[in-house]
């Protein structure tokens, strides 16, 4: 590469700080060192890049939800989820649960999860992971080792360390009594040691048609049991999203 490129591909210094991260601000006269706003700006966007947000969804916000897609008013019940989500956000970190979003596919549960996981990044500096239920379980499942817990405990500890984790997709795959165990598990660590967990899932408890499986029916009593302590239901009812699109232009 010519150096010319090399050099315009190169960020220009802060012209605050000179890329130090620190700028002296003065307060009652007195000049105190403080923060830049380029280094608070460089460490949001690391923190987005580890999260772990799909590509499909790195557009998710607030903003971006629509809560109009039904009827071309606004839905009171989607209206209500959002308005939960912001008071979350707001609220963070003096909060004493998370957020589990129930309802059937395509009502929006995944954005609104990874909206909030983007706004606790953004607004709050918190570090926050995502993972695909059925991902994780299959790392779980592939890291088993009948001699040593190492490998397993290599998977868990950053699910069970990180500041909020986002669960997607709970019960998507029926779990096996060992990952049952295993979940709860990593799920009661992090309850115990106060992490919020941020959860979504097209299992309720109560379903539509009495025949359908309930949340309980594929993740246990006792995990579902664990769950109300650690999360707050939002519960969406609605119609699936990409089956009745009202506006082609916009991706929930």
């Amino acid at each position: 590469m010519p150096a010319e490129a090399i050099r315009s591909a190169v960020p220009d210094p802060c012209p605050r700080c000179g890329d130090t991260g620190w700028t002296l601000v003065e307060i009652e006269g007195v000049q105190r060192a403080a923060r830049c706003d380029c280094f608070v700006e460089r460490r949001r966007q690391r923190l987005i890049q580890k999260a772990g947000f799909p590509r499909r969804y790195l557009h998710c916000s607030f903003d971006k939800f629509n809560t109009k897609w039904q009827a071309g008013s606004p839905d009171l019940n989607l209206q209500k989820a959002l308005q939960l989500s912001r008071d979350f956000v707001g609220d963070y970190p003096d909060v004493k649960a998370g957020l589990m979003y129930l309802g059937p596919c395509g009502v929006g549960k995944t954005h609104l999860a990874i909206a909030t996981g983007r706004a606790l990044i953004l607004d709050k500096g918190a570090e926050v992971r995502f993972y695909d239920f059925r991902d994780l379980l299959r790392e779980i499942q592939d890291s088993y080792n009948p001699e040593s817990t190492s490998s397993e405990l290599r998977i868990l500890q950053p699910v069970i360390d990180c500041e909020v984790l986002i669960l997607d997709e709970l019960g998507a795959k029926k779990p096996t009594e060992w990952v049952k165990d295993t979940v709860t598990h990593l799920l009661t660590n992090r309850y115990n040691e106060r992490r919020i967990t941020i959860i979504t899932s097209n299992y309720v408890d109560q379903p539509p048609q009495p025949a359908a499986e309930k949340l309980e029916d594929r993740i246990g009593t006792r995990l579902r049991s664990r769950l109300y302590e650690m999360c707050r239901d939002v519960v969406i009812d609605a119609k699936d999203y990409r089956q009745n699109i009202l506006n082609p232009g916009y991706h929930r």
